[in-house]
């Protein structure tokens, strides 16, 4: 098992991406209506909601169009927040829960909209649903809770429970007891999202700028300057869009201490067999644990595609890859002796709250950010959310607004803290807790 080579430390999004576009970095100064900070899917969605209004808007890329977590990410789309419904209903009531649950499944149709109206056939995206595979009766007691909830208190019936028996033959693992199937989620290729999107914006006359990052923002009279090495973009207002990449921002600076940077792994299986193919994931879905550590994993182009949280620091880690290899292994031992053809890492933007915030930092400056692993709807959504702020509006964002995003405690000490409260997680699912 171990005698296979290292395969390079690439993504297999990279490796059969649709062409890219061509975005050359600012070098003068420029005017705009609105400046955004990041050109992943939230920044993008924010200059198509403006272009759509009739604004001018400068997109500004530190690297290339998906570079982040925008094309490193596992192309699971969800209607759902880290925390359930329930529990936000428990704290906040059944009104606020009722308008998270609203808002959670428009970013669905928001993201099945802009691939529609701006033809992104080649993110490949189909909703095939998405199968939360519990792995003790506790946890699948809980889901199945959650899922009676749901239908009874927010109308929601696109949820049903699986027996162990029909995860088993879902999956073609037996390392589940059962299982809830939501209908409303499904898959596409990140990277080339991303770059439809993009490839969207430029359609609509919008400038896009890679290798531009945003050095600092400044105040002037009437409007905002945002700096780059080489140039600058003068306008009304400035969207920040930088996620799980904020901190290395130097213009995000203000937001810095309010998101994790939390790094998460995924692995890409050489493509399987005829029987391995047939034997594992049949149906194609969607497939996520209940760990604490949570794990998810996909079939794509006949490869298993294997992620989960675990990794730390801002490099990638052997140890983490390995572990992740044998999370791999032990839920689908038939994989074995099967090669890993590509590995990758990323950021993920964590909150305080768990929850991704869209809002106003000041009367100048607007952010979209924060989507806690699961913002490949959210970010689409947020980020048309985020135009409406930086146009003077006041959306109804519920618990997503500014006054929830707030500052992490002892921010100095995230990285060590994290390693703790990781460990504490993976010691709890070790015991079945």
């Amino acid at each position: 098992m171990d005698a296979f080579p290292k395969p390079p430390a690439a993504s297999l999004w990279a490796a059969d991406a649709a062409p890219a576009g061509r975005f050359g970095p600012l070098d003068r100064d420029v005017q705009a209506d609105v400046a955004i900070i990041g050109g992943g899917y939230t920044g993008l969605s924010a200059a198509l909601a403006l272009a759509e209004r009739g604004e001018r808007a400068v997109v500004l890329e530190a690297n290339a169009i998906g570079w982040g977590a925008s094309g490193r990410n596992g192309g699971v789309v969800s209607a759902k927040f880290r925390p359930s419904f329930q529990a936000i209903a428990s704290r906040h009531g059944l009104a606020v829960a009722k308008r998270m649950h609203a808002i959670a499944y428009d970013s669905v149709g928001t993201l099945e909209r802009l691939i529609a109206e701006h033809g992104i056939v080649e993110a490949n995206y189909a909703r095939v649903g998405q199968l939360k595979c519990a792995h003790t009766p506790t946890t699948l007691a809980g889901a199945i809770a959650d899922g009676e909830w749901m239908r009874r208190e927010m109308g929601d019936g696109s949820v049903s429970v699986l027996s162990a028996e029909e995860v088993a033959a879902e999956t073609g693992s037996q390392d589940f007891v059962g299982g809830v199937l939501s209908a409303k989620a499904g898959g596409l290729h990140p990277l080339n999202y991303a770059r439809g999107l993009a490839r969207a914006v430029a359609d609509k006359g919008i400038a896009i700028h890679e290798a531009s990052p945003a050095l600092r923002v400044h105040r002037e009279a009437g409007g905002i300057r945002v700096e780059t090495p080489g140039g600058a973009v003068r306008a009304r207002q400035v969207i920040v869009a930088t996620n799980g990449y904020t901190d290395l921002t130097g213009a995000a600076a203000p937001l810095r201490t309010r998101l994790i940077p939390f790094r998460s792994a995924i692995l890409a299986t050489e493509p399987l067999s005829d029987n391995l193919r047939a034997a594992i994931l049949p149906s194609r879905r969607i497939y996520v644990e209940t760990r604490r550590m949570m794990r998810w994993f996909r079939m794509v182009d006949d490869r298993m595609v294997f992620g989960g949280r675990g990794a730390f620091g801002r490099s990638d880690s052997e140890a983490a890859f390995a572990t992740l290899r044998q999370a791999m292994v032990r839920t689908f031992p038939a994989l074995a002796d099967t090669a890993i053809a590509y590995r990758w890492s990323g950021l993920v933007g964590m909150t305080l709250d768990a929850l991704p915030h869209v809002g106003r930092l000041d009367d100048r400056v607007s952010f979209a950010m924060g989507y806690n692993g699961a913002g490949v709807a959210m970010s689409s959504h947020l980020g048309g959310l985020a135009a409406s702020f930086a146009l003077g509006e006041d959306p109804d964002v519920a618990l997503l607004g500014a006054g929830g995003f707030q500052p992490v405690p002892f921010y100095g000490l995230r990285e060590p803290v994290i390693r703790l409260v990781a460990g504490w997680y993976q010691f709890l699912d070790s015991i079945g807790r």
